[in-house]
């Protein structure tokens, strides 16, 4: 039951979001989220481009493989 009380008294949604950017400013400071965000972008950038280049790399192969059969 003890677990079950905690649990149901944590934040939820929103107050979540607010809570990880209070700590996020605690930990790395204001002038640093900007910073912070644009090393995001990139690596979600280049995550992308990643999966793109995966993606059209197994089309090739499967294409590959059905023209031998």
């Amino acid at each position: 039951m003890g677990l079950e009380n905690f649990l149901l008294q944590l934040p939820m949604g929103n107050e979540w979001l607010i809570l990880i950017i209070i700590a996020v400013v605690f930990i790395f400071g204001a002038k640093k989220i900007p910073e912070l965000a644009k090393t995001f972008g990139k690596a979600k950038g280049e995550f992308e481009k990643g999966k793109i280049e995966g993606e059209k790399e197994l089309k090739d192969f499967k294409d590959k493989e059905a023209k031998s059969d």
